[in-house]
């Protein structure tokens, strides 16, 4: 059996393996079922097919993208090494080529996507090819709650126990939480070898700042890196097009990347990037785990990632070849409310989506972090740091102040209207806006009310949003985003504890913002009423608008009917809609079932009906 320090230099032609490489190539060289976490450009993939090498046999790869395979594939047969790839992607003319080295026994490394697994016989086949190996790259993916999520990559565990081979999982970011979940899907709760290298990238320069014309932001950002491969990531793709178009009006070579594209379209922006020098792509997430270019030398978010996983993840496709690489990351209320709404909108169980507020206050809290950047990144993945010199806040600290009592009158708020309403209610009470709402509610009676009229109302949102960051308060989301105070708030609110805010994150000029569809109070219960729409529409397998239209869950968000005499009064519920969905969007809006209607009211159009005074529970 070939030595792996051998094959190391005769076929990839290092020297020596990185730091922690060698452990790992041996325990999967051994058979011994392994699980590794290493940083992005810690040379994951050398970890698997090193041992491919040296053992019997024929190693699987399941790896997520095919755009990653077909680069890997390049380089191993590049190398002189027989690999191939199963892929939907295929010619007939290679997967014809891959299957006739396998029955010759000459391919050592297959590539296949997840989704094959699904294909019936794939067990036999990979029996009759002499699989002695299964490879997971990107394992991640397996997580059912994670932002990669890939529902194939539930097979992978059946599969690993139906052939009886060992089995090789990498990913580059998984918390505990994530990590613990891998261990359950693919080793069926069976601790393997496990690695954690460190996290940490230290030529990558960490940058965060808040919207202030973002698009100025990213081409002056671009603009001081002219001719330097980079990526800017979008929330939308729409918004791919119009700043790849704002690049390009500005002599930059950009191009925009998303998943709508054709897939020769999206194809060949894949070639250009790793062909053309200086190319910067605006996409996506969907420009993801299949960029392999190790010399990008900056990566911005035009709008926050959804989680700290995704941030990292993302950072990381800069400087893989180890030289200094730069980020910069943009966030505002906008990005916040979106990230929410994405939350509150999806299938999860309540558990798991307060998880999910949890994970992305943990993003606010970087965003919003008031010493070194990479602390607070590492902190979030268990690791201890020390300043890096290597950041924003590094370079300035940022302007601190006292917000002990701020905070403090902030959660009276919170407490003194029963843990039932948004920021956006809660700051008309501190600054002593008597809305109808307030009024309706008695509000306005409250001690509370106008206690902070010292401050603008645009600050009392940043203090709200750094609350938020310190993971103070959290959205619940059985009662539609209303903030809960959590425990680490309590020595605050007594007293016992102060508590420091950054003052440079409230400066950004406040600016005109797109109309929302309703107001920022009643957006997380819309947000839940199309979530029970999704779930009756994909249940009957029909377009979400047949069950109700937007216009219709917008009044009911606003009105908040207590019961099915009320819903029926809404726009768009007539009378065979209320009797097949009024009980399941009321128990949304009141938190209950409701009683049996006593009887048709005599109209069953919109009405003028007055919204309710009870807060949803």
């Amino acid at each position: 059996m070939p030595e792996p320090k051998a094959l190391l230099s005769s076929v990839f032609g290092f020297d020596a393996f990185r730091p922690g490489q060698k452990d790992i190539v041996d325990a999967v060289n051994a058979g011994r079922n392994t699980l590794a976490i290493m940083p992005t450009g810690g040379g994951k993939s050398l970890c698997f097919q090193l041992p491919a090498l040296c053992r019997d046999g024929v190693t699987v790869v399941i790896s997520p993208l095919i755009a990653l395979m077909r680069d890997q594939v390049r380089g191993l047969q590049a190398a002189g090494v027989a690999a191939g790839a199963l892929t939907s992607g295929n010619t007939e003319d290679e997967t014809n080529a891959v299957h006739a080295a396998l029955d010759r026994g000459d391919l050592k490394i297959l590539y296949m996507a997840p989704e094959r697994l699904a294909s019936g016989g794939t067990d036999r086949f990979l029996r009759r090819i002499n699989t002695t190996l299964i490879a997971v790259d990107e394992a991640h993916c397996v997580s059912q709650w994670g932002h990669d999520f890939r529902p194939d990559y539930l097979r992978i565990g059946t599969l690993r126990k139906a052939l009886g081979v060992p089995l090789a999982a990498f990913t580059a970011t998984a918390d505990a939480e994530t990590r613990a979940e891998i261990v359950t899907r693919l080793f069926d709760g069976e601790p393997p070898e496990t690695f954690l290298r460190g996290f940490d990238r230290p030529n990558i320069h960490l940058a965060f700042s808040v919207k202030d014309g973002p698009r100025r932001q990213i081409l002056e950002f671009a603009a001081a890196r002219k001719g330097q491969p980079g990526i800017v990531y979008c929330g939308t793709r729409a918004k791919t097009e119009t700043l790849a178009a704002a690049l390009s009006a500005e002599g930059h070579s950009a191009c925009a990347y998303h998943g709508g594209m054709e897939p020769d379209a999206r194809r060949s922006v894949e070639a250009r990037f790793q062909t053309e020098d200086g190319l910067i792509v605006v996409a996506t997430v969907a420009f993801g785990m299949g960029v392999d270019k190790p010399d990008i030398r900056w990566v911005a978010h035009a709008d926050l990632p959804k989680s700290i996983e995704a941030y990292y993840q993302e950072i990381g496709r800069a400087g893989r070849d180890g030289a200094p690489a730069e980020t910069l990351t943009l966030f505002g209320p906008d990005d916040i409310r979106l990230r929410r709404g994405q939350i509150d909108e999806g299938l999860a169980p309540p558990e798991r989506k307060s998880a999910d507020h949890g994970r992305l206050n943990a993003l606010l809290g970087l965003a919003e972090a008031q010493a070194c950047r990479r602390i607070t990144l590492l902190g979030y993945f268990g690791e201890d740091a020390k300043p890096c010199g290597h950041c924003d806040l590094c370079d300035r600290p940022p302007e601190l102040f006292d917000g002990s009592v701020a905070i403090q009158k902030a959660l009276s708020a919170i407490l003194r209207t029963g843990e039932y309403f948004g920021a956006g209610h809660l700051i008309d009470i501190l600054t002593g806006n008597a809305t109808d709402k307030v009024r309706g509610r008695g509000h306005d009676q409250l001690p509370t009310f106008g206690v902070g009229q010292d401050i603008d109302r645009r600050t009392w949102t940043a203090i709200f949003r750094q609350m938020m960051g310190h993971d103070l308060v959290r959205p619940d989301p059985e009662r539609h985003g209303a903030l809960r105070m959590t425990e680490a708030a309590r020595p605050i609110l007594r007293g016992e504890a102060d508590i420091t805010l950054r003052r440079d994150t409230m400066r950004t000029a406040a600016r005109p913002q797109a109309r929302a569809l309703v107001s920022d109070e009643d957006a997380p219960l819309l947000a839940a009423l199309k979530a029970r729409r999704r779930a009756l529409a994909e249940a009957q397998r029909v377009p979400a608008y047949v069950v109700f239209n937007d216009r219709t869950l917008i009044e009911m968000a606003e009105k908040r009917p207590e019961t099915l005499d009320d819903m029926a009064r809404i726009g768009g519920v007539g009378a065979k809609k209320l009797e097949r969905y009024g009980a399941a969007f009321l128990e949304v809006i009141t938190g209950e079932a409701p009683t049996p209607r006593a009887s048709l009211p005599q109209e069953t159009g919109r009405g003028r009906g007055g919204r309710s005074l009870r807060p949803p529970v």
